[in-house]
């Protein structure tokens, strides 16, 4: 086991495994959920209508690679989305959760490259694979939340 003095350690380290997913994440929210609705998005069951492809009934979750929860794969996207969350949120602490690309996903859940932002490369999707509930989605989202690591207060360390 080794233990870092720095957070550049940390990222040396994390430069030598493998590809790393991060979502930037205000004190009290959920990781993988949105519990406290925006406003104006509409919020069913702790998914946001506009991250996933929901069926006209809007009980299932339909496939889409397009289509999923926003997540950081590089060092520049992780600080712009941490910046603009810090900024939105003046006062507040900013938890980086991540998760390494390795780590077992339940069934029907896949990291993929966000293809509409193909410019801001370092963004990509946790998509749906196959169709699902939305209470099953729920389920896995929660699923993968209690497994990723989490960097509170990430202010000094990015």
């Amino acid at each position: 086991m080794e233990q870092f003095k720095t957070f550049q350690d940390v990222r040396a380290y994390l430069i030598t495994l493998e590809q790393w997913f991060a979502r930037p994440i205000v004190a009290g929210e959920h990781p993988t959920l949105h519990v406290n609705g925006v406003q104006g998005r509409e919020v069913i069951n702790g998914i946001q209508r506009e991250d996933y492809l929901f069926s006209a009934c809007g009980n299932f979750i339909l496939p889409s690679r397009e289509h999923g929860l926003s997540f950081s794969g590089n060092w520049q996207h992780l600080k712009g989305i941490y910046a603009l969350k810090s900024s939105r949120n003046p006062g507040k602490a900013v938890h980086v959760y991540w998760v390494l690309e390795k780590a077992k996903l339940p069934d029907g859940l896949e990291f993929v490259a966000d293809p509409r932002k193909s410019k801001k490369k370092g963004h990509y999707l946790l998509c749906v694979t196959t169709g699902m509930r939305v209470d099953e989605l729920r389920a896995k989202l929660l699923w993968v939340a209690d497994r990723m690591s989490v960097i509170r207060d990430a202010q000094v360390a990015l």
